[in-house]
């Protein structure tokens, strides 16, 4: 058998096994964290292409990792070398700031978690409790606005959130919920 063809034959079975199994997750990633992105195809072509040459040149440890950071890098890069017209109130941002409000995907996971179970927890909460809570805690209302929005007093206001966040601390002690402290 040609040496050659064995080196191709070995490299495309690790990168079946090792790489392609993660590209739902890193789609899914780009379509959340840059949902105007148009070019993700080549982007993502673009790491499968540099992934392949450093595991040629050596073993990759975690080959997940890498391809996540090199997207990541990739659409930095695009995004710095662009140039489209920004609203006036638009500012601008380095990319080092983005990547700092960037989460990685396990902590992407760990978010959508903890809003489902949020979201359960809410719908376990008395209606109008649930209504005080939604306004309060999701959407950030003040007091005020929610007393307004639904017609109550903001005692009555200030009562249900009280309430809410009891009933809420309830039911995720009831399940079992623990999120690690930063």
């Amino acid at each position: 058998m040609d040496y050659r063809k064995e080196v191709r034959d070995q490299n495309s079975e690790w990168f079946a096994k090792e790489v392609l199994p993660h590209e739902g997750d890193v789609r899914a990633w780009l379509r959340s964290k840059f949902p105007t992105l148009s070019d993700a195809d080549d982007i993502i072509q673009e790491a499968y292409f540099r992934l392949m040459k450093a595991h040629t040149s050596g073993p990759l440890v975690n080959p997940r990792a890498y391809l996540f950071v090199m997207v990541k890098n990739l659409v930095i890069s695009r995004f710095r070398h662009l140039k489209y017209e920004r609203p006036s109130e638009a500012r601008e941002m380095s990319p080092l700031e983005i990547v700092d409000r960037m989460r990685s995907p396990s902590e992407e996971a760990t978010a959508s978690d903890d809003v489902r179970l949020l979201i359960e927890a809410l719908k376990a909460l008395p209606e109008r409790c649930c209504q005080v809570m939604t306004l309060r805690k999701i959407y950030g209302f003040s007091q005020k606005e929610v007393a307004q929005r639904l017609g109550i007093s903001v005692n009555t206001v200030q009562v249900q959130t009280r309430i809410g966040l009891k009933k809420c601390g309830q039911y995720f002690r009831k399940i079992g919920y623990r999120r690690a402290r930063k």
